[in-house]
Order: structure tokens, then sequence, then C-alpha cells
């Protein structure tokens, strides 16, 4: 479902650093995100997803126009976690098919225009990362839209399932995202997904999501244990 891979949270602690120790302090603005990416050596997509963590967990947010602003401390900084080891990620799968066609309805009836605006970025890297033929890139933009449709929910117990589950997919959704066959597909369900959404269709934006798994599922060779309808 959502990546919480070593890398995205050591970009996450890099951030958390300066921002702990008084560097950038709340109110100031970050570097642009181009000038992070360098200065960290990462790619874009990968610091958009952790500064998505940051954004949901209330240590900054993103202001239209002007960059991400720091804001006053609330809470701890992240911490690691884990799935339990018996979970498999056809279990996780059932998690997702029950959680985001709901996730995805609620975000097509309350998204602005600068969550919009980031949701349509995040499409854009996932496109570039298939015609580039990146799987690492493409799973960094993956992971940071369905991150990025919680954090426009704004329900922290929403964040905590999906970082407590992306363990588990994390294997699978790589081997999944290194076929450019299966990553094509990937995307075109992602912009199926996100049309609904600019259209404010939360029956479509939901239908679509919940296909979307369904697919993720034949692409693992799972078979989905579903209620019947």
């Amino acid at each position: 479902m959502f990546s919480s891979s070593k890398l995205v949270n050591s970009i996450v602690q890099k951030l958390l650093e300066p921002i702990e120790q008084g560097r950038w302090a709340a109110g100031q603005m970050l570097p642009g995100q181009r000038e992070l990416a360098e200065q960290l050596e990462i790619s874009r997509p990968s610091l958009r997803e952790a500064i998505t963590v940051l954004e949901t967990l209330g240590v900054v947010r993103s202001l239209p126009g002007k960059g991400v602003m720091v804001l006053e401390r609330r809470g701890q900084p992240l911490a690691e976690v884990s799935v339990p080891s018996a979970a498999t990620t056809g279990d996780v799968l059932q998690l997702r098919y029950a959680l985001e066609p709901f996730i995805v309805g609620l975000v097509a009836q309350t998204v602005d225009d600068n969550a919009l605006s980031q949701l349509r970025l995040l499409v854009l890297d996932m496109r570039e990362a298939v015609e580039d033929r990146n799987p690492t890139a493409l799973a960094s933009a993956y992971s940071a839209f369905h991150r990025k449709l919680v954090a426009i929910t704004s329900n922290p117990i929403f964040l905590s399932v999906s970082r407590q589950i992306g363990t588990a997919l994390e294997q699978s959704e790589g081997t999944v995202l290194h076929s450019p066959e299966h990553a094509e597909k990937v995307l075109e369900e992602h912009e199926t997904i996100l049309r609904a959404i600019r259209r404010h269709d939360s029956e479509q934006a939901s239908r679509a999501m919940r296909q979307h798994i369904l697919n993720e599922g034949v692409r693992l060779n799972i078979d989905l244990r579903l209620p019947e309808t």
C-alpha cells in the first residue's frame, strides 16, 4: 500500500534532525525540493514522499506557491513500524480493499486545488518513471501518491495503519513494478483514479481504486478472498 522503506524513513530522519535541533525553526520555509534533493542525493519523488510523511505527522505544511513550512512540533519523532510476521501479502491486499476505496472516495469529495495539484504531480512522476523504465522511481511515486491520499483525509489513524502494512508489500510491489507491462497498467489505473478525483466523483474514484487493488492481486498471482456480492 505505502512504502515504509528504509530509504524513505532515512530521508524523514534527515529532515527531522535539523528541525529538532532548531536549524529550521517553526515558521521557516524548507529549501526548495530541487535543492533538498541535490543536498541529500535522492530523487525528488522520494523526497516528496518523505515530506508527505512529515506533513501528515504535523511537522510541516505545504503552502501553494510558497513551499514547505515548518510547524510547531506536536508529538514524537517518526518511529519504525512493522507488521505481524504472520501477515501475508494477501492479508494486506484484503485490508487495502476494505480501506483505500473509502479513503479515495472521501478525498474526491473534499480535495482542494492544492492537494489535487500535488496528486497530479505524483502521477506525472509515475509516468516519467515508466517512460524511463525506472522501477525505483516508480515505486517512490506510487507510494507517495497513496500516502498523499491519506494525508488529505487528515486522519492520523489511517496513516498509522498505512505505515504498518507498507512493509509487507514493499518487496512484492517492487517485483510488479519491475515489469514494463505491469508498470504501464499501474500508471493507467492511477490516471483513472486521478480523473475521478478531479471530477469530485466519489463513487467512480472508489470503484477505480477497488479495481486497481483487484488487479494488483492478479499481477501478484494472489487469489483474494473477498465477500460474495
